[in-house]
């Protein structure tokens, strides 16, 4: 199959497939046969390969969660041994899903040698619009591998969490905010 085809059957710009092909991050086996033509190995018994080097990246809510941190950290680079594919950069910060403005988020993603974001979930990279992130990465022809995805049931109630403890502290400050925000879930169940 043509590059073009390949690119059109799985949603992505064929002018996207083709500078992932020149970038080398194409994530299938593909071979130039002409001046124009580039033929994509779907028979080729590998599985879509992460290219270039991986940016990890793990984040807890808050410092009583460290030990998490850690742990998230050790996975990654475990995948990534596994995988034998080459770490670049390995950022862990402390501080909310909510929050744009994580330094080390920032760094990760401005960095032009990771041409792959792993998470342990989607939800460690950011609470809402991860989706947002993904497709700016595919715009430069960079991914997301997300570990583990979790079920949406349990993402959904993760998300009301963060949207009412950040509310909450807005109008009550930092200190209360998880309190009230865990009796607004209470009285919202049992009313």
């Amino acid at each position: 199959m043509n590059l073009t085809e390949w690119a059109r059957a799985q949603g992505i710009s064929p002018h996207t497939a083709y500078r992932w092909f020149r970038q080398g991050t194409l994530p299938v086996p593909a071979e130039r046969v002409g001046p124009r033509t580039i033929l994509v190995n779907l028979d080729a018994k590998t599985t879509p390969q992460t290219v270039g080097g991986l940016g990890l990246y793990a984040r807890v809510s808050s410092p009583d969660q460290k030990a998490d941190l850690e742990r998230q950290v050790a996975r990654l680079s475990q995948w990534a041994a596994t995988a034998a594919h080459r770490v670049v950069r390995v950022e862990s910060e402390i501080g909310s899903g909510m929050n744009g403005a994580r330094s080390k988020a920032q760094r990760l993603l401005a960095d032009p040698n990771v041409t792959t974001v792993v998470v342990e979930h989607k939800d460690r990279l950011g609470r809402m619009n991860v989706e947002l992130i993904e497709a700016a990465l595919a715009a430069h022809g960079r991914r997301l591998v997300v570990l583990e995805d979790r079920d949406v049931e349990e993402d959904l109630v993760g998300d009301m969490v963060e949207v009412l403890t950040s509310f909450c502290a807005r109008l009550y400050g930092r200190r209360s905010a998880a309190h009230r925000a865990r009796k607004a879930l209470e009285a919202a169940e049992h009313g």
